[in-house]
């Protein structure tokens, strides 16, 4: 079979240690030549960034995280960075954390440098969300890439097993819909099936021991694995799905990206056969579904929209929300009918099941 595809790559460096973070973040903060940092950290993880940051000097601290980085504080933000005349962004945590100082490179261009805390993947690729009015709106702009991705599996130690269930198939879901995804490719369907294997395979490891790093790091290479291809491969039903329930509805981000997951899964792969079959493989099932139920099984991963605060009242305008933004190269066309029944399954957590 003849093959003809574009694909790009994107230029970042990636520091991968355990107990490295430390020293990694001082060599990349000195390499970069910059001396007015901003470190950004929630207040939570105030005591892990206080770690990583041991050996730079901060300029200024900015703490107000707020998932779905809602407008008013990305312009807060803008406007601390601009007063203390930053050169350069650490943030410490996960994807709100890491959204906030995308929001600020969009618009001033400073690099930042990420240290992953949990498996969002945001560091991993040039891809901006915001939200005003209760509309989550997402883009695409290279300043908002990440110089540098810091990942040590010591610094996911303190994410509870819950947690990092959930942030684990957010990352599943960036690899899911990689593979059919606007710009899919082979490349980046080969990335998402490694990050599918890793991920599958480490993930079980952190709930039966959250404090083995064999676990953390399979699952973080598999976090990073799968962003790559999903920065690569664009934004498939699945996001576009997920962005609208977390921008509108405020649903928490990873529990809302790993309860919808199985149910897209469900919707395309019988109109994705080359898809499901990589997925399949993957995970070492006879299916994709197969093999991502028995995952969330093993796991007791998140199950239903309706534990989250979404109610029944919330589907007809959530459909009527997504449906146009849908990409048009879908394996499977999308309707009212038949996203009105994925979401009332998803909301309801019945078991999925491909037509």
């Amino acid at each position: 079979m003849s093959l003809s595809f574009a694909h790009d790559t994107l230029g970042q460096r990636l520091l991968f240690g355990s107990g490295m973070a430390a020293t990694n973040v001082a060599a990349e903060v000195d390499r970069l030549g910059a001396t007015r940092v901003m470190l950004i950290a929630a207040p939570f993880e105030q005591a892990i960034a206080d770690t990583v940051m041991a050996d730079v000097n901060i300029h200024v601290t900015y703490n107000d995280v707020v998932q779905h980085v809602p407008i008013e504080k990305a312009e807060d933000a803008r406007r601390v960075a601009a007063e203390n005349k930053v050169d350069l962004i650490v943030s410490v945590g996960g994807g709100s954390t890491t959204g906030l100082a995308k929001a600020i490179a969009l618009t001033t261009g400073i690099p930042i440098i990420a240290v992953a805390t949990t498996y969002a993947g945001s560091e991993a690729t040039n891809v901006w969300g915001l939200t005003e009015a209760a509309r989550k709106t997402t883009g695409v702009d290279a300043r908002v890439l990440p110089v540098t991705v810091v990942y040590d599996a010591e610094l996911t130690y303190s994410l509870p097993v819950e947690l990092s269930v959930a942030s684990g198939m957010n990352a599943l879901a960036h690899c899911v819909d990689s593979l059919w995804a606007p710009r899919a490719d082979p490349i980046n369907q080969a990335l998402a099936a490694e990050g599918i294997r890793a991920l599958a395979a480490g993930l079980p490891l952190v709930a039966q021991n959250p404090t083995d790093a064999s676990g953390r790091e399979q699952a973080l290479y598999g976090a990073y694995l799968s962003a790559v291809a999903f920065a690569s491969a664009g934004s498939g039903m699945h996001h576009k799905i997920c962005h609208v329930l977390g921008g509108t509805y405020n649903l928490p981000h990873a529990q809302t990206h790993a309860t919808v997951l199985p149910y897209v899964l469900a919707f395309n792969a019988p109109f994705a056969p080359e898809a499901d079959a990589r997925i399949a493989d993957a995970f070492g099932a006879t299916s994709g579904l197969e093999g991502l139920n028995e995952l969330r099984r093993v796991l007791d991963a998140p199950r239903a929209l309706k534990d989250y605060g979404f109610t029944e009242d919330n589907i007809p305008e959530a459909v009527s929300i997504f449906l146009p933004l849908i990409p048009a190269d879908n394996p499977r066309t999308p309707t009212t009918e038949n996203l009105t029944e994925l979401l009332h399954a998803a909301w309801a957590g019945s078991t999925p099941k491909s037509d």
